[in-house]
C-alpha cells in the first residue's frame, strides 16, 4: 500500500485554508499512486494558537471532516488528518481516518498528553487501541506522544496492527525520537510505523521535521527533511508476514512475568 506522509504545518488557525492544502496534497499523493495519505498533528486547526483550539475543535462528523471526506471520495485515497474534536464540552487531541469513498473509518483520541499546553487545552482518553482495515491490512491510530510508550505500541501488536499512523508534533530538541525510538518501536513490535511531524517556528514552538516510514526490520523506508515535504513509501504485507516469521519477540514474550507493569 503506497502511503504518502504529508509534513506541513499548514496554516495555523485558518481551517478553511488548510483543507485547500489538504486536498492540494491529496490530488499530488494520488497522482503518484498512493493508497494513503497522513498528515500531521492538528493539521485542520494549527497546534499552537492557543484558545482556539476550543473555539475550531468540531465533532467527528462536522463540517470539516465532511470536507476532508470528499476530498478523500474526490482523489480516490484514503486519509488520515489530526484535529481538534469536541465532544459535548470536552475537547480531544483526535485523528480521523476517512475510507477512499469517503466513509469514516475510525477516529482515536489522544492517550498522552505532552506538556502544560495540551493539558491545559486537552482532556486526555482512555481508549487505547484503535483500528480499521484498509486495502487488507489492519490500520491503527495514535497521535505523537503516544508512540514514546512502548506499551502502547506493543498492545497494537498483540492487537494485529500491520500499519500504525502517528500524525505528530515532535519538538526541537527531541528529534532522537524520529530518529531512533520510531524505527525501534516498529522493530520490536513488528509492524510499519506512519510518524507524520509538524515542520519549523509555530508560536513558542519549533517542530523538527523528520517524518518517517519505518518498517518492521527497524529500517526507514523513507524520511523527510526540516521542510515542508509529501512523503511517499510502501507498506509490503509480504514483508510483514516474513519479518514476523523471522522474529521472535511476539512469540517469545512471557506475560505472567510483567505483572508489576500494571
Amino acid at each position: 500500500m503506497r502511503t504518502a506522509l504529508f509534513q506541513s504545518s499548514g496554516h495555523p488557525g485558518h481551517v478553511v485554508e488548510n483543507l485547500k492544502v489538504l486536498d492540494a496534497a491529496a490530488a499530488r499523493a494520488a497522482a503518484a499512486g498512493a493508497d494513503l495519505l497522513v498528515t500531521s498533528e492538528l493539521f485542520l486547526t494549527g497546534y499552537a494558537i492557543g484558545d482556539d483550539l476550543g473555539r475550531l475543535a468540531e465533532p467527528a462528523d462536522g463540517d470539516a471532516a465532511d470536507a476532508v471526506a470528499e476530498t478523500a471520495a474526490r482523489h480516490g485515497l484514503a486519509v488520515a488528518y489530526g484535529y481538534p474534536e469536541r465532544a459535548g464540552g470536552t475537547v480531544y487531541n483526535s485523528v480521523q481516518l476517512v475510507a477512499p469513498d469517503g466513509a469514516r473509518l475510525a477516529n482515536y483520541r489522544k492517550t498522552h498528553l505532552y506538556g502544560c499546553f495540551e493539558h491545559d487545552h486537552f482532556t486526555p482518553a482512555g481508549h487505547t487501541v484503535v483500528q480499521a482495515e484498509l486495502n487488507g491490512l489492519t490500520v491503527g491510530l495514535m497521535i505523537c506522544y503516544d508512540v514514546e510508550f512502548p506499551e502502547n505500541v506493543r498492545a497494537h501488536a498483540l492487537a494485529g496492527t500491520d500499519l500504525l499512523l502517528v500524525p505528530t508534533a515532535q519538538l526541537h530538541p527531541y528529534q532522537f525520537v524520529a530518529e531512533s525510538v520510531v524505527p525501534v518501536r516498529a522493530f520490536e513490535s513488528q509492524m510499519y510505523i506512519a510518524y507524520v511531524n509538524r515542520v519549523g517556528p509555530e508560536g513558542e514552538f519549533e517542530f523538527v521535521g523528520l517524518s518517517t516510514l519505518a518498517g518492521p526490520d527497524g529500517v526507514a523506508r523513507a524520511r523527510a527533511g526540516r521542510a515542508e515535504e509529501l512523503l511517499l513509501a510502501d507498506v509490503d504485507p509480504v514483508l510483514l508476514a516474513a519479518s514476523r516469521e523471522a522474529n521472535p519477540y511476539l512469540r517469545d514474550r512471557r506475560p505472567p512475568l510483567y505483572g508489576s507493569l500494571v
